[in-house]
């Protein structure tokens, strides 16, 4: 007897149940494509929360130094006018007047702002002028790779050491009494040089008097020590100096007048200058 085929059409072939041909790849690259404008929609907002971020910490700062340095916003506005005017003019004698405009205007503000860099790192530096902690404010934004320590010893007149690892070796800098200063120094030094045997070790005593440091020069007159050390050895000798331990002596919470703290603004925008 002959057998009856199937009538039943509803049932898959043989490649029906995979779905349409179409229809996995179309999934995953409709998820691909969101996945995509998901980041790029994710990177745009960081970039800006970013921007406001450092547009509020330059309100921040200009607010705070416009305080101590009342003059300051004319002082832009003149930098702004004269870089823009002679950029126009040089724009009339070599080329069409209304060409350099934009020129003139980016140039103008570039140069107010650094301006205004300085003035703001000036007007820090003032405030926290003689207050304890000063240099310890002074060396932790300096920039490049320094391992600042502060307060690894001290006295309780406020008479304080701290300890800067880098490239030129390790740094001691004391800021308080001279004589005070001198002593903790040279007690610091003694503990140092049994850890790091021959490695340089310089010190510093900040204030005004003959052979002392300013405030002002401090991080330039750390940055320009000769560099002794490659990064390796840095890096090593930072393992070693971990047996010192950490600070010993709290570094008093200024260092601005009234025990207020420095902003990040001002700390980025003096690394910047």
């Amino acid at each position: 007897m002959a057998r009856s085929k199937p009538t039943d059409t509803s049932a898959p072939g043989g490649k029906a149940g995979r779905g349409p041909a179409s229809g996995g790849r179309g999934r995953g690259a409709a998820s691909g494509k969101g996945s995509s404008a998901s980041r790029k929609g994710g990177a745009k907002v960081g970039r800006l929360k970013k921007i406001r971020d450092q547009l509020g910490m330059i309100r921040q700062a200009y607010t705070m130094t416009r305080k101590n340095d009342p003059r300051l916003p004319w002082y832009l506005l003149i930098t702004f006018v004269v870089v823009a005017a002679v950029v126009e003019v040089l724009g009339i004698i070599f080329a069409d007047p209304y060409v350099p405009i934009p020129l003139a205007v980016i140039l103008g503000v570039l140069v107010a702002m650094i301006v205004f860099g300085r003035r703001a790192q000036s007007s820090a530096y003032r405030q926290v002028e003689g207050q304890p902690g000063a240099a310890s404010w002074v060396l932790e934004g300096m920039r490049g790779d320094w391992r600042v320590t502060s307060g690894v010893a001290g006295t309780p007149q406020l008479d304080t050491v701290h300890r800067v690892l880098g490239r030129p070796g390790i740094i001691l800098v004391g800021e308080g009494s001279p004589h005070r200063v001198r002593n903790l120094l040279a007690q610091e030094k003694r503990k140092v040089a049994r850890v790091v045997g021959d490695t340089p070790i310089y010190d510093i005593v900040v204030g005004d008097d003959e052979g002392q440091v300013p405030l002002r020069k401090l991080s330039s007159h750390v940055t320009k020590l000769p560099r002794n050390l490659s990064a390796a050895e840095v890096n090593s000798l930072g393992r070693r100096m971990a047996a010192l331990g950490g600070p010993k002596m709290p570094v008093p919470g200024g260092p601005l007048p009234g025990g207020r703290q420095m902003s990040v603004s001002q700390r980025q925008l003096r690394r910047k200058a």
